[in-house]
Parts: C-alpha cells; structure tokens; sequence
C-alpha cells in the first residue's frame, strides 16, 4: 500500500468514504518529488472532534518518514501523537518512538503508542481509536 502515492491515496480516500464516524474531512495527498508524498488535512467526527493529520511518505522506501496526529474536541487539544525518540524514558521503549501525549500535563505525560508504524497506514487505527473512546453512543 505504501508503494506509491496511487495506492495509498486510494486506500485512504476508500477508508475515508465508508468510515461511518467520519464526518467530512480535507484530507489531501500530493507529491513533493519523485517518491516522497505528503498527507494533510482534517477529519472531522460528531461531537466537535477533529483529527489534524500530517504524514510525509517515501515510497521508495515504503515508509512512513514523518508524522503528527493530533485529536482536538470543541477547540481543546485532547492528545496527539508524535514519534520523536525519548531514549531515556523506559515507559516508552515498547513501542519507541511512537508515542501519545496525553493529559494530565500533556507536554510532558506520554504513554506508549502500540498502534503506529513507520510500515503501515495509521489511519484506521486513528479512526477507530476516536469511534471506541470519544464517541460515545447514548
């Protein structure tokens, strides 16, 4: 799937079309040279809860180079995922670099990440990660 930007875009866009909780989204996936793609946007659920998305893609290399997943609800940050390494945090080793920051103190309080890969495309993780904790069906 990672093995050119045609291939990705059509998994993504197919996942964003039938993904029940979504919304509307601005996803969008382009070229920034011969192999390296960039993905970017929002995805938008119920109940004000809003995805902000930033992948840059190598699909030579078939990877995931860099990401920023970020989760916000009526203008709140709830949490975000990065992978930048901390080496010396041992809570993290699991699944280094991929981590969440979440609260309290969310800067600073990260927990390990086991859903994300360099490998593979994250965002259904993401997607299912909001549906079975932010949206609650009353």
């Amino acid at each position: 799937m990672l093995s050119s930007i045609e291939s990705y875009s059509q998994a993504i866009y197919a996942l964003l079309d039938t993904a029940a909780a979504v919304r509307e989204h601005t996803i969008r996936i382009y070229p920034r040279g011969a192999s390296v793609g960039v993905m970017e946007g929002d995805v938008e659920f119920d109940q004000n809860v809003v995805l902000r998305v930033y992948e840059r893609l190598d699909f030579v290399r078939q990877r995931i180079m860099a990401y920023s997943y970020e989760v916000w609800q009526s203008q709140q940050q709830l949490y975000w995922y990065d992978h930048t390494p901390h080496p010396d945090d041992l809570a993290l080793a699991s699944t280094h670099p991929h981590h969440k920051h979440m609260p309290p103190d969310i800067k600073h309080h990260r927990v390990p990440a086991p859903g994300l890969s360099f490998n593979h495309p994250n965002l259904p993780f993401l997607i299912e990660e909001i549906e079975r904790t932010l949206l609650q069906n009353d």
